[in-house]
């Protein structure tokens, strides 16, 4: 019999669900190397280890996620991590090319490398690597970084209790939040106040208060005893959720950075007794390294939110002392391990390693699969549904137009008879190979949010200049507390250019609609969907792009669009 090129990807595809290595067909690749059988055997170092995953987005299986080739700094940040990419984020951290660690923390031959290795995450491979750690470090701390209930289909129509059951099996200690806030108020305080306190999870924040008295909505921090050592996690939670998702909501409560409170939790952690002090973030990284030189006293600080998978702690001199900080990526795709060495006189020494959740390579912990199997089967049928097929690689992640984003601007250009398409620059969704079909689970994964009703509107082009300004001022931003995350909302119809190192208003220019100069008093019609304005329409993006998918049946994208860029010669956050 003889296979087309698909259907022998298809086959390879299965074959990896199924458990069966493609060590033998990747071995035509000899650039990428096995895996070493020691890659989980972490030696213990010191008497407190802390376990921190973040931004796994609802994923509850393993999944593929294609790591940036566009991630540009500005200022101060410029040519460091986080914003690194490829060979420049390997050879900063020492990392051998061809590596599963290479692999697993850049975009680099991703498509052949995702087949030789496997899929990524998953609970219940991530439950049998903590089960592991655990056993290996008696007392060890799991963190969950946030961004934990959001982003499945099964999420949003079990109002996040698929996941929430998932962390207590899981074994979670204590949780921030951020994507987690945009199920309402009263639906985090049931989970906080009822499962959670059940099953011994702390709920940290220590900026977030309410809007009228200013009184702290949940504990600031909680002090846990490890091997006899009392540590303090202070909870950070994404300080711009307001701007970033919608205000209403969340209509009693009010974020913020709160570098000053933060200063004065640490210094009451302290004198509680806490011997380490641990910051657990959704800041994102950048804003991470800023309050490390800000604020004294803090330890580490392990954050989330830009979804940064940065493959070595980075230390922060504030001039009074050093703030080791730490990224675990996304998509339950690494665990990061701390393992410190903490005295009387506070922390003397450190060991951190992210390590990456190959699903291949970790057994599926039993009781984590049947209760994933048992919470997805009466929506499987549903979520296993193919759509189309793929000829190329669809991904997201990077400061412009990822495959998948160009998938979901020409679903709403055609199916909404706009000029011009704007999708959010959210940085989850996961990854689908070439040869893959797309499934209407794929697709959630892009698009589920509990606001993700799409728009059609007319706007000027000045309008339409202002919003790409703004956008781009949150991302590209010298001023690390300005940043908001995310990257640059995703264009179709309208094209442009962008010198990142510019300031508000002057980033933006050359814009063209379809081929001609935009012009600033002309209106056009504009498709949207996520906006933080309360609905007018009732009818999700994943409709939309659903339709087209059918329609198509076949998705071959090419080429993401990339604006014209000034400025970035040379820049170790770019590789295209």
């Amino acid at each position: 019999m003889n296979l087309t090129r698909r259907e022998f990807l298809e086959v390879l595809v299965a074959a990896s669900a199924a458990g069966f290595s493609l060590n033998s067909w990747a071995g035509t690749r000899p650039n990428w190397k096995d895996v070493p059988p020691d890659f989980y055997d972490l030696p213990r170092f010191g008497n407190v280890s802390l376990l921190h995953y973040t931004d796994c987005h609802a994923q509850l299986n393993p999944i593929y996620f294609r790591e940036p080739n566009i991630n540009i700094g500005v200022g101060d940040m410029h040519g460091k991590p986080p914003v690194l990419v490829g060979d420049k984020l390997l050879g900063h951290f020492g990392i051998k090319p061809g590596t599963p660690m290479a692999h697993a923390v850049t975009h680099l031959d991703f498509t052949e490398a995702a087949r030789k290795y496997g899929r990524v995450g998953g609970f219940a491979h991530l439950s049998t690597l903590v089960k592991k750690l655990r056993a290996e470090r008696p007392g060890a701390l799991l963190l969950d970084g946030g961004d934990t209930w959001q982003g499945s289909a099964t999420s949003l129509w079990t109002n996040a209790q698929d996941m929430v059951d998932a962390q207590k099996l899981l074994g979670v200690d204590v949780m921030i939040g951020h994507w987690e806030f945009t199920f309402g108020e009263e639906r985090v305080l049931e989970v906080v106040e009822n499962d959670f306190k059940d099953a011994g999870i702390d709920w940290v924040a220590q900026n977030i208060v309410d809007v009228d008295w200013e009184e702290p909505v949940f504990d600031p921090y909680v002090i846990r005893e490890v091997n006899g050592v009392p540590v303090a996690i202070i909870g950070q939670a994404f300080p711009y959720t307001p701007v970033a998702n919608p205000q209403y909501m969340i209509p009693n409560w009010s974020f913020g950075i709160r570098d000053s409170r933060m200063q004065r939790m640490v210094e009451e952690a302290r004198a509680a007794g806490a011997k380490a002090v641990i910051v657990l973030s959704h800041n994102g990284m950048v804003t991470d390294f800023e309050m490390a030189r800000r604020v004294q006293g803090i330890d580490v600080i392990m954050g989330g939110h830009t979804h940064d998978a940065i493959p070595g702690a980075v230390e922060v001199d504030n001039g009074n002392g050093k703030t080791i900080v730490t990224n675990a990526g996304s998509n339950g795709k690494f665990l990061g391990v701390m393992d410190l060495d903490v005295r009387d006189n506070g922390v003397r020494d450190y060991r951190f390693k992210l390590v990456p959740v190959f699903s291949n390579l970790l057994e599926p912990d039993r009781e984590m699969s049947e209760y994933i199997q048992k919470v997805r089967a009466p929506y499987a049928d549903k979520l296993s549904e193919e759509l189309a097929v793929s000829d190329d690689l669809l991904y997201r992640r990077g400061n412009f137009n990822g495959t998948f984003d160009e998938v979901i601007i020409q679903a709403m250009l055609r199916e909404m008879d706009a000029e011009i398409a704007f999708s959010p620059g959210f940085r989850w969704g996961v990854s689908v190979l070439p040869g893959q079909p797309i499934t209407f689970e794929d697709l959630m994964t892009q698009t589920v949010t509990t606001y993700s009703e799409i728009t059609r509107n007319e706007m000027t082009g000045e309008q339409i200049k202002f919003v790409m300004e703004d956008v781009a001022n949150s991302i590209f931003n010298a001023n690390p507390y300005l940043h908001r995350g995310g990257d640059m909302v995703r264009t179709g119809g309208l094209r442009y250019t962008i010198d990142p190192h510019q300031s508000l208003g002057n980033r933006i220019s050359d814009l063209e609609v379809n081929g001609e100069p935009m012009k600033a008093d002309k209106r056009y019609v504009v498709a949207g969907w996520a906006s933080v304005a309360a609905p007018v329409d009732d009818r999700p993006i994943w409709e939309v792009v659903e339709d087209y998918l059918r329609d198509v049946k076949t998705v071959r994208v090419g080429e993401p669009y990339t604006p014209r860029l000034k400025n970035v010669e040379g820049d170790p956050g770019l590789d295209i």
